[in-house]
This record gives C-alpha cells, sequence and structure tokens, in this order.
C-alpha cells in the first residue's frame, strides 16, 4: 500500500469536515469550506502536532459554528481507516468529549444543526466566555476572538482557563500581533467585514503587541512559545502554544 501524501489527506479531511454544514444551508457550508480551506492554523495544528492524542476533553471559546468540532471528528474517522492518515503526522485523539462556547446564538444553531448528531455528542453553549463555567479541560483553544473583549476581561479568560486545564494541559490561542501595525490593521478589517457578513454587531477590539501576550500568560503560570500563523494571508497572526507548567 502506498503511503498517503498530506495533501490528499488534508483534502479528504477538508470534504469530511465541511460537509455536515450543507445541512444549515448555503452560508454554513461555503463558510466552512472557506475558513477550513484558507485559513492556515487547521492544517497546522494537525501537521504541527499540536493537538495530541491524549487530549481528549476540549473547550473551545468561540466556537462559531463548531467547525474545530467537526475537524477533530473528521481526524478520528480518518485514523480509523487503514493507510489514510500520513505517517508524517502525529496521531489526534480519536474520540473527545467537545464543549464549544459561543456568544452568537445564530452560530450556536448552525453548529447544533450541522454536527449536533457527532458522537460522542459536541454540547454547544450560548454564553459571553467572560462568565461561562469552564469544565475540566485538557485542551483549550481560542482562535481569533479573545480581542473583543478589554484587557483586564482578556486577563480573567485567561485565568479561567489557566484553573480548568488538567495537568500536562495546553491552551492554543491565537492572536494578531499589535506591533504589525499594517497586518494588525488588515485583519481587523477583515474581521469587522465578516462580522457583518455573517449577521452580528461589530464590536470593539483591543489587541496587544505579541510580546505583552507572552508576557502574561508566562505570568499566569503557562510556558509559551510562538508559531507565527498566517502563512498566504495578510495577516500578523501568531498561535501561542501555551502549556501549564510543572510542578517544580
Amino acid at each position: 500500500m502506498n503511503p498517503v501524501s498530506t495533501d490528499a489527506a488534508w483534502r479528504q479531511i477538508h470534504e469530511h469536515a465541511t460537509a455536515p454544514y450543507r445541512k444549515a444551508g448555503k452560508f454554513a457550508w461555503h463558510f466552512a469550506r472557506g475558513k477550513l480551506g484558507r485559513d492556515p492554523v487547521f492544517r497546522g495544528l494537525v501537521e504541527r502536532g499540536l493537538i495530541g492524542a491524549h487530549r481528549g476533553r476540549v473547550v473551545d471559546i468561540g466556537c462559531g459554528q463548531g467547525l474545530f468540532a467537526s475537524l477533530l471528528s473528521a481526524l478520528g474517522t480518518m485514523q480509523s481507516r487503514p493507510g489514510a492518515w500520513p505517517a508524517a503526522w502525529s496521531a489526534a485523539p480519536a474520540a473527545i468529549r467537545y464543549t464549544g462556547i459561543e456568544l452568537m446564538p445564530k452560530d450556536v444553531e448552525r453548529a447544533q444543526a450541522s454536527i449536533g448528531h457527532l458522537q460522542p455528542a459536541p454540547e454547544f453553549v450560548c454564553a459571553d466566555m467572560c462568565r461561562a463555567a469552564l469544565p475540566p479541560s485538557d485542551l483549550v483553544v481560542i482562535l481569533d476572538v479573545l480581542h473583543y473583549v478589554d484587557l483586564d476581561a482578556q486577563e480573567g479568560v485567561l485565568r479561567r482557563v489557566r484553573d480548568a486545564l488538567q495537568p500536562g494541559g495546553r491552551l492554543l490561542l491565537r492572536v494578531g500581533d499589535a506591533a504589525s501595525r499594517r497586518g494588525f490593521a488588515i485583519s481587523q478589517w477583515v474581521d469587522r467585514t465578516v462580522t457583518r457578513i455573517r449577521g452580528h454587531r461589530v464590536s470593539p477590539t483591543w489587541g496587544r503587541p505579541l510580546d505583552d501576550w507572552m508576557l502574561l500568560l508566562e505570568r499566569l503560570g503557562f510556558k509559551v512559545h510562538s508559531i507565527p500563523m498566517s502563512a498566504g494571508t495578510p495577516f500578523a497572526n501568531v498561535l501561542l502554544v501555551a502549556d501549564i507548567k510543572e510542578a517544580e
């Protein structure tokens, strides 16, 4: 059996993860396909092995229509097929207990309509991330949403994430680097445009330079490293991989 290429595997994952969104209408389906196909963060998480096979309790803050949950399900399906998983990729969780937290009711409705049937069943909570209860977690994902709350609230969310993460837990946080003025400004303009298209109110945003993000996470007890995560786009996005520090 010839080894499967990473490009071929990703095409299959893309199809499997986005197909359920047809049930929620054209907008949900096209948004899922465009986001998973063009945003480098999703494939980057898989190819770099950043999710981890042992991280089965996942909390997705600002989950939108649940695309990350659908991706995780597709990864589990691919791994179960002989010869379908590229040898170059690390294992991902075979089954997850997923909780998605999303402020916008329309997105929660799209998530439930599209992937509410997955097993184990994902849980979607329509709530403010600043107040929503966070269950014990092995992995917390926050992609491009923390800038919607002010600096004090950002720290509050991150403190609660740290407290929810179990030993060996990891936070995957993508932010815009405000020190890169042009890329950050472009990403904010696109963000506001997409927010309007999705039918949501445009709110103020608060950014930080990358160094400030890293210092904050380190002060909260994380061991952090950064990975540029805007390849192929004009943005200044950075993925922060923040692991709970082991007790000395």
